[in-house]
């Protein structure tokens, strides 16, 4: 392996442990958070032992619950995972019987065991990455420290007498920590989020509810999108095409009254009839194209996006698997109104001046990224375009990712399944 190998590798690893350190330290807020919890649930558990926090029991379990609220949503930025909610609704009926749904609800017991491994571990995680950072960091000034002291002074816990001795201790040292950075930082970080995956999301009948929730909510959203589908098209003929055809007929019916009185009236009114169905013939092909994009069919998706690309305001990259395959129809008319959609938004809202297009199929799915380097700070809410792509890829029973930090840009990442 030659230089430029090993420095690619170091540098690669380097970058990997600075990406684990920060998942480290986004995680030492919910564990500060656990910590401070197992405090809360002592307390919670004493007041249950005397009777008095039975009746409140629902309201103490909340901050508890929305700590571990806060640990799925870390965990679902941060590897893609989508982990819902798992209790057991417990807002109706008496006091006693909501704490008893608290109590019995397995999740409850999941989350406290959460808390009890997350809470130390994940505090020591942090504290182990930074020291480490700090003591490479401080291994490597080692030759400074001793230069200015006088000979025989003790250094980072070791005596120096010597300029060879300055020089190889923080090497040694520095070699020590990063091979620590570059194995149990990322060791530590993946574990923390498995952990969290693990003990935080619904199991068994849960999971089983919660994909029938999913199914449910994405067929209504499927639905939903269909009907507004035809209602656009409804619109397109009624206030369009119906509109124009009114018009030709109106004038058709002038020319056949003037035919013979005035000629010249009527010829004009013909030649206006002609323009208005050629006006027609436009505004129809558009519909059609709306439905299903012919250049869909003629080059398939990989062709489509890229003639669509070439048409943005914003220069847009695109990266598209050489093998793509035909895909089925709803699959690559979802992908290609995702792409249209995302790029529609870069041009509109994103003050971006470049974006890139990634389509790539792996396995039986189909995985879209639109990113872009604009203001960032995008939301699905308010019935925005964002908030249609997520309606019409869960319609296929797809995900939908979204990243987008206020001024580092917008990516928008979707996965559909290709395969039925």
């Amino acid at each position: 392996m030659g230089d430029g190998s090993v420095t690619e590798v170091a540098v690669a690893r380097i970058a990997r442990s600075a990406r684990a350190t920060r998942t480290l330290a986004d995680g030492a807020v919910t564990a500060g958070g656990a910590f401070f919890g197992m405090a809360g649930t002592a307390v919670i558990t004493m007041t249950c032992l005397l009777g008095v926090g039975l009746l409140v029991l629902p309201e103490l379990v909340r901050p508890l619950r929305g700590i571990a609220a806060a640990e799925r949503r870390r965990v679902s930025r941060a590897t893609g995972w989508r982990i819902t909610a798992p209790y057991r609704r417990a807002d109706d009926g008496p006091r006693l019987h909501r704490a008893r749904v608290v109590l019995t609800d397995p999740a409850t017991w999941r989350d406290l065991t959460w808390m009890l491994a997350h809470g130390p571990l994940g505090l020591a995680a942090v504290l182990l990455a930074v020291v480490l950072w700090a003591s490479m960091s401080v291994a490597l000034t080692i030759p400074l420290w001793w230069w200015a002291e006088p000979p025989g002074s003790v250094v980072a816990l070791v005596r120096l007498t010597n300029w060879p001795e300055a020089v190889a201790l923080p090497l040694a040292l520095a070699a020590a920590c990063a091979a620590a950075l570059g194995w149990l930082v990322p060791l530590a970080a993946r574990w923390q989020l498995r952990l969290g995956h693990m003990l935080l999301r619904p199991l068994g009948q849960e999971d089983l509810a919660e994909r029938v929730r999913e199914l449910t909510e994405s067929r209504a959203g499927a639905l939903e999108a269909h009907a507004a589908e035809l209602r656009r098209i409804e619109r397109d003929l009624h206030d369009g095409i119906q509109a124009h055809l009114v018009s030709v007929a109106v004038r058709l019916g002038l020319a056949e009254r003037g035919f013979t009185a005035e000629p010249d009236t009527a010829l004009g009114l013909l030649r206006d009839a002609k323009k208005g169905v050629e006006d027609v013939l436009a505004q129809l092909r558009v519909v059609v194209r709306s439905v299903y994009p012919p250049i869909l069919a003629d080059r398939g998706l990989a062709g489509a996006v890229s003639a669509l690309a070439s048409g943005q305001r914003v220069p847009v990259t695109l990266t598209a698997s050489g093998d793509l395959p035909r895909l089925p129809a709803a699959v690559e008319a979802a992908a290609y109104y995702v792409t249209a959609e995302a790029l529609a938004n870069v041009s509109k809202h994103s003050a971006a001046t470049h974006a890139t297009v990634s389509i790539v199929k792996r396995g039986l799915t189909l995985r879209i990224t639109v990113q872009d380097n604009g203001t960032g700070g995008a939301s699905d809410s308010g019935g925005s375009g964002l908030a249609g792509i997520r309606r019409r890829v869960a319609a296929l029973d797809g995900t939908t990712r979204i990243d987008s930090p206020a001024g580092t840009g917008t990516t928008i990442e979707v996965e559909l399944p290709c395969e039925w």
